[in-house]
C-alpha cells in the first residue's frame, strides 16, 4: 500500500471577526507522536483561548488511527470537522493543531465549523508530501554469483535493500511491498532453479 504523507511542517495564519486562527500541520506517526505534537503547539502558545486537534495518525483510512478535540469549543464545531478535511486529503499519518486566540466577537456554530476547516484546507495547499511505500521486511540467502542479477531484480521489482551481508553465502534483507512480493518471489524461483527463496523476518 503506497499514500502521500507530509514532507515538512506548514503553518497558515488568518484573522477572522478579530480572532486569530493559526493552523499548525505536521508528519506524525501513530497516536503518541500526534498527541506530543498537540502539547508541544499547546507550550508554544500558553495564553490562546483554544488548540482544537485532529488527526490521521497511519493511514489514510485506517480509523483505529484517528483522534480529535475540541478543546473547548461547542462540541461538533472544530475537531470534527478538522478531522472530515484531513480525511478528505487522502493524506496519512497528519496532525493539525488549530489555536485560537479569541478577538471578543461570537462566530456561531456554523462560523466556527467553517474557520476550523477552511484554516486546514488552507494550511493542505502550502503541503509538500512524499509517497509513503509501505514495506514489509523478508531475507534472501544466495551465492557470490547470484548477486548481482538480485541486485537488479530488486530495482526491477522497486524493492528497498535494507543490508546486505557477506559472509560464506550472501544475505539480503529486503523491504517488499505486498503487490510485489509474489510476482518477485516468482522470479527469484524461476531464474535461480528453485534454490532461492523469500523468508520472512
Amino acid at each position: 500500500m503506497e499514500y502521500p504523507i507530509p514532507q515538512s511542517a506548514v503553518v497558515f495564519e488568518e484573522e477572522i471577526k478579530k480572532s486569530r486562527f493559526i493552523t499548525y500541520i505536521q508528519h506524525t506517526q501513530g497516536l503518541a507522536q500526534a498527541k506530543a505534537f498537540w502539547q508541544e503547539i499547546r507550550n508554544l502558545h500558553p495564553n490562546a483561548r483554544h488548540h482544537c486537534w485532529a488527526t490521521v495518525a497511519a493511514q489514510p483510512n485506517n480509523s483505529q488511527f484517528f483522534g480529535f478535540s475540541d478543546d473547548g469549543e461547542p462540541a461538533g464545531t472544530a475537531g470534527k470537522p478538522m478531522l472530515s478535511t484531513l480525511q478528505g486529503s487522502g493524506i496519512g499519518e497528519i496532525s493539525v493543531v488549530v489555536v485560537r486566540y479569541y478577538g471578543g466577537i461570537l462566530l456561531g456554530t456554523g462560523g466556527l465549523v467553517r474557520a476550523y476547516s477552511n484554516g486546514v484546507q488552507q494550511a493542505l495547499k502550502l503541503l509538500v508530501t512524499i509517497l509513503k511505500v509501505e514495506r514489509k521486511r523478508y531475507e534472501v540467502w544466495c551465492d557470490y554469483g547470484q548477486v548481482n542479477w538480485i541486485q537488479l531484480l530488486c530495482e526491477q521489482y522497486d524493492i528497498q535493500i535494507q543490508a546486505q551481508d557477506f559472509q560464506v553465502n550472501v544475505r539480503f534483507e529486503l523491504g517488499i511491498s505486498d503487490d510485489k512480493l509474489i510476482s518477485f518471489e516468482q522470479e527469484l524461483i524461476t531464474r535461480s532453479a528453485g534454490q532461492l527463496a523469500v523468508r520472512a523476518l
